[in-house]
């Protein structure tokens, strides 16, 4: 009961953690250290939840969580009899963990689908160019710049595009999307995206979502201006955000229409860093988070 407790309390220090993070200011002073803690929060609140439940349900068997699923699955006798609340809280555990597990994997398989398709049509539609070595040349109007990330990553943008930036503004946008690759930003947002088909009514998802989205766009741009004029990108950021840019399509990683004055204003006039002992402390927050819910699983309070 109290491993069951424990958890719940875990799990909803991690929702509420959540629900104050989205009003964080300091994030996009050190988007990827953000990053870093959104995802120790939505680990270790999916792990904590179903913990909980579980282990509410595995109290017959008198054991931690782990060892009481194990005990079940070899179908041990429990020391005491299962009652209507204990077998309700088994199959609600196994149910939210399977849907979890599934939605996760689905989203992995059709953003796999997704990108080999879209591999299929940028062969009938794109072209190599000798102005921009490397780079699929999409055949349309309207200016668009993603990449399509995976082993085979390729970096996408369109005539328009072409036409709209100055060779500074494109330089800075490809590096941009180089560092979506580089970081498999991709994969950082598949778990959120996930949550948010498994969880589509629930507000916090859908701000956490959108947060790491803006926080993946800041990082990139935090690694392109390593290589490039800060003031390019900003500049190349606002052609995209006036120009119509063409919506990224489905599973790929794009320049990011939105949110275009908060990127422009910290490009321009970067804040100043965070504090060793600040980063230090949500390094340890992070670190703390993602241990204490599988330490739960597995001992026995």
């Amino acid at each position: 009961m109290i491993t069951a407790a424990a958890l719940a309390a875990l799990a909803t220090a991690c929702a509420v953690g959540s629900w104050r993070f989205t009003t964080a200011r300091w994030t996009s002073r050190a988007p990827r250290l953000a990053i870093i803690l959104w995802q120790s929060l939505g680990v270790t609140w999916g792990l904590a939840t179903t913990g909980a439940i579980l282990a509410y349900a595995v109290q017959p068997y008198g054991s931690g969580v782990l060892s009481g699923l194990l005990a079940f699955a070899h179908g041990e006798t429990p020391a005491q009899a299962w009652d209507p609340l204990h077998v309700l809280a088994l199959i609600a555990g196994l149910t939210a963990l399977t849907v979890l597990v599934v939605v996760l994997l689905t989203a992995g398989v059709q953003a796999l689908r997704a990108r080999r398709r879209h591999r299929m049509l940028l062969t009938l539609i794109s072209r190599d160019d000798p102005g921009v070595p490397g780079v699929r040349v999409l055949a349309h109007p309207s200016a668009a710049a993603y990449c399509v990330p995976g082993l085979r990553s390729q970096v996408v943008v369109s005539e328009g595009a072409l036409k709209l930036l100055s060779e500074d503004e494109l330089a800075a946008v490809l590096a941009h999307e180089a560092a979506h690759v580089r970081e498999r930003h991709d994969l950082v947002l598949l778990p959120f995206a996930a949550l948010r088909r498994a969880l589509p009514w629930s507000k916090v998802v859908a701000d956490a979502q959108a947060q790491v989205e803006l926080l993946i766009e800041m990082a990139a741009d935090d690694r392109a201006r390593r290589y490039c004029s800060p003031r390019r990108l900003a500049t190349a950021l606002l052609r995209f955000g006036t120009a119509g840019a063409m919506p990224t399509p489905h599973g790929m990683m794009g320049l990011g229409a939105h949110n275009v004055m908060a990127r422009v204003d910290r490009l321009i006039k970067p804040g100043p860093e965070l504090a060793a002992s600040v980063r230090y402390g949500f390094i340890t927050l992070s670190v703390t988070l993602l241990t204490s819910a599988p330490f739960l699983w597995v001992i026995q309070l």
